[in-house]
């Protein structure tokens, strides 16, 4: 439940800390509870590994570890491996026995390869993602309107779990309604009861990209570019708070000041909510 630690301001004179972790429902413990992390070495090539991956989402262990000793990192597959485990780091190619499902976890066909996206709140989509930082890292999700490209709600944890994705799924849902089309990787956190069910219980239509396609869900790939290029590779979160109050500064102009070329130099904001682009030369 990591995302609720970040509801908690430490620095807050109205309410202690005791009284804000009871009111969100966890124990004081788990908010002064910081995990001891990967070594500053491995953080460093994870933060290397993870600009590579954004340029070749195709690499496997084997292809990182390639590129890396090309760069003139000394590392083993092994370690590579595991490290690429740690950031929920996958290559989108095939590969054998890609059949195989968590048990209970259902896959759901891709829906929008015909589908003509006409209107906001038609298709919506959400991806996970790994974010470092100068002495750790972090998990983001988002929830994306497929026509405007707004980022309706989004969260981090600690973990790669669940319920920090649901809870930003019942966000957006409460602010935007629910979409028709809900479309998102086939990652367990997606194909998860939790999630599913909750798209269910909102009648909303379940679509999962093709395996080891993923310019299925491409707008939300490029979102990822633009953020950890333009904010989070800059700035270099000390923490937790810091990284929820860069993100979330990124998020609001990524929303309202960064002009979409697509939508003919609106922002997603005004493209979702039908505004015509503002002409300031005039």
């Amino acid at each position: 439940m990591d995302w609720r630690r970040g509801l908690i301001d430490s620095q807050d004179d109205r309410l202690s800390v005791v009284r804000q972790c009871a009111l969100v429902g966890i124990a004081r413990s788990s908010f002064y509870y910081r995990p001891s992390g990967e070594p500053a070495e491995n953080l460093r090539l994870m933060r290397v590994m993870d600009a590579l991956y954004l340029d070749c989402p195709w690499y496997g262990s084997r292809q990182m570890t390639r590129a890396l000793r090309r760069g003139g990192h000394r590392v083993g597959r092994k370690r590579v491996r595991r490290l690429m485990r740690v950031m929920g780091l996958r290559s989108v190619a095939p590969r054998p026995n890609t059949s195989r499902r968590a048990p209970g976890h259902r896959v759901y066909p891709y829906l929008l390869r015909d589908l003509a996206v006409r209107w906001p709140n038609q298709v919506w989509c959400a991806d996970l993602t790994y974010l470092p930082m100068a002495h750790g890292f972090l998990y983001l999700v988002a929830i994306m309107d497929w026509y405007s490209r707004k980022v309706l709600s989004w969260g981090l944890s600690t973990t790669q779990d669940t319920v920090f994705c649901v809870h930003a799924l019942a966000e957006a849902i409460e602010c935007y309604g629910p979409p028709e089309v809900f479309n998102t990787d086939q990652g367990s956190q997606f194909t998860s009861t939790a999630w599913t069910g909750e798209l269910s219980a909102h009648g909303i239509r379940i679509s999962m990209d093709g395996k080891g396609q993923w310019s299925d869900n491409v707008f939300i790939e490029r979102l990822w570019r633009s953020l950890k290029y333009e904010c989070v590779y800059l700035q270099a979160f000390a923490d937790f708070r810091e990284a929820r109050d860069g993100v979330g500064a990124w998020m609001r102009y990524y929303n309202h000041v960064r002009p979409h070329s697509a939508f003919g130099g609106r922002t997603p904001a005004e493209a979702h909510a039908g505004v015509q682009r503002l002409d300031w030369a005039a």
